[in-house]
């Protein structure tokens, strides 16, 4: 239900309420009582009367939903664009906690205030903890890292394995006949794809496309192919695919199935730009398909 945050449990779907139990505790600061104890009653507390400190902590997260297939993000249309904003928030402790408060790191809470900072997408990785503060001063302005936006608006798009259209898995092909490679094109199987995601008053849009597609032959073979292929038209006849093919020199059938295992590997190249900085990133998908060579049967 929660993540550890300077060793106390945050739930981030709500008001987080932080629980540190305290030996022997002095002072105005009690705002739950837990009365007297000893050893026994509770486990993790030494010798001697304890009291349990709460404190709530606002982190304002906002209530949305990820992408599926492991891919974070909102939704994804038609164009192939989505956006990411994250949003972030500074909430001031109060009441104070002790000073026995690991997040204090041995400050004065006597003169200086504690902050919780918050900033989430919706996703799971998003930075937080708390800020210590001088009393009376505002919390810093938190430093976006763009290449960590970036990052965020990748982990946003809908980036899938290659649509093969040739070779099919109910295909029939043949020992010595060239075979020809190519796959459809859109948004989330080629590109290009746009996302942009946004923080502290930084945004970063990011494009991806397929930049090259690996094919795994089954038979040893490996093929290296920087575009879609092309497709197949009758006329070409028995020529070689100018751009993406393949012959096979002996048949499938000793292969498991009877089929040579086809492995197609996109390698997706994705260029972002933002907060006066620009990089680039890859992300690797792929796409299987089981296919039948055999030998052409000569009839006497």
């Amino acid at each position: 239900m929660g993540e550890d945050v300077d060793g106390h449990k945050v739930d981030r779907s709500r008001s987080s309420l932080l629980t540190l139990r305290l030996a022997t505790i002095t002072g105005a600061l009690v705002l739950a009582s837990a009365g007297g104890a000893n050893a026994s009653d509770d486990p993790d507390i030494g010798a001697g009367k304890c009291q349990v400190i709460k404190f709530c902590v606002d982190v304002g997260v906002r209530d949305e939903k990820g992408g599926s297939d492991g891919r974070a993000g909102g939704s994804q249309d038609g164009s192939g664009s989505n956006d990411s904003k994250s949003e972030c928030k500074y909430t001031k402790v109060d009441p104070k906690p002790p000073a026995e408060f690991p997040a204090w790191k041995g400050a004065n809470p006597k003169k200086n205030d504690l902050y919780f900072y918050g900033c989430t997408d919706g996703g799971q990785d998003n930075p937080d903890g708390f800020v210590v503060v001088p009393a009376g001063q505002q919390p810093p302005i938190a430093q976006v890292d763009p290449q960590v936006l970036a990052q965020r608006a990748v982990d946003s798009m809908t980036l899938l394995g290659p649509d093969i259209v040739s070779p099919r898995a109910d295909g029939k092909y043949t020992v010595g006949i060239p075979m020809w490679m190519w796959v459809n094109r859109s948004a989330t199987t080629y590109g290009p794809n746009s996302a942009s995601a946004s923080a502290g008053g930084v945004t970063v849009k990011a494009t991806a496309k397929v930049s090259k597609i690996v094919w795994s032959m089954g038979d040893g073979a490996s093929v290296n192919c920087d575009g879609p292929g092309t497709h197949y038209a009758s006329s070409a006849g028995m020529a070689q695919s100018p751009t993406c093919g393949h012959v096979y020199a002996k048949t499938s059938a000793g292969s498991q199935s009877g089929k040579f295992p086809v492995t197609a590997t996109s390698t997706w190249t994705i260029n972002w730009q933002g907060g006066g900085q620009a990089g680039q990133l890859i992300e690797v998908r792929q796409t299987n398909v089981q296919v039948a060579v055999g030998e052409v049967q000569v009839v006497r």
